[in-house]
């Protein structure tokens, strides 16, 4: 069976950061009927994720970091991505 787009935003978040902590909340019923809504049920997002990788990073840095870790999900396959990256505190 295929991945969903929450299951591939998992893996590949994974992979790239290697988080102490990763959330990915779908948003897409609050949004039905909605500009951006596909009928998909995966067009909307919150990704919350915490990684030592994070830790030399602004937050522009880390949203970047976040979206080219994702590929072509941003803006081609969900409509909306939300994000709160961060890093571990001592």
């Amino acid at each position: 069976m295929a991945e969903t787009v929450q299951q591939e935003m998992e893996r590949l978040l994974t992979e790239e950061f290697s988080p102490t902590r990763l959330e990915i909340v779908n948003d897409s019923a609050k949004h039905h009927g909605h500009a951006g809504d596909d009928d998909s049920g995966e067009s909307h997002f919150t990704v919350v994720i915490e990684a030592p990788a994070f830790a030399d990073m602004s937050r522009v840095e880390r949203q970047r970091a976040v979206n080219r870790a994702l590929g072509d999900i941003p803006g081609d396959r969900v409509h909306a991505l939300a994000i709160q990256a961060s890093a571990p505190t001592p």
